[in-house]
């Protein structure tokens, strides 16, 4: 997973990327390709 301060070009990086907030923090998650998980602070 990685860690970004910005997730808008994680989130260019494939057409399944969805941001959510889970627990106050911000991710990016992929059902299809799962090595797109990233969150931000």
């Amino acid at each position: 997973m990685k860690i970004r301060n910005s997730l808008r070009s994680l989130k260019a990086r494939h057409r399944d990327n969805r941001i959510v907030r889970r627990r106050g923090r911000v991710y990016v998650i992929n059902k299809t390709q799962r090595r797109f998980k990233a969150r931000q602070g």
